[in-house]
């Protein structure tokens, strides 16, 4: 917990195990990695031969458990507002293959 204490009540940008990605304020954390979002959204980023645009869809107050974070970053907020991400295309991230 005392590497993401510095990320409380910060915007943060969280990739799951399942390739989702999700992105809110971070409300609370504990040593397990579990993570607390408020205000979050899950962004469904689109290949570039999808027609469909990218597209946020919110989440509200969000639990991800630790076993199922694979990164937690801090969010540049103006420089994440200014981004249309609706017109965002990129590849999809591998999954966690177990072993």
């Amino acid at each position: 917990m005392a590497t993401l204490g510095g990320y409380l009540n910060k915007k943060v940008l969280i990739v799951t195990a399942d390739s989702r990605i999700l992105v809110g304020t971070l409300a609370a954390a504990d040593n397990s990695t579990n993570l607390v979002l408020n205000g979050a959204v899950e962004r469904l980023i689109r290949t570039p031969d999808d027609d469909e645009p990218s597209s946020e869809v919110p989440l509200g107050l969000y639990l991800v458990r630790g076993d199922n974070v694979c990164s937690v970053g801090l969010v540049d907020e103006k420089l994440d507002e200014s981004i249309n991400w609706t017109e965002v295309k990129g590849s999809t991230i591998g999954g966690i293959k177990h072993v």
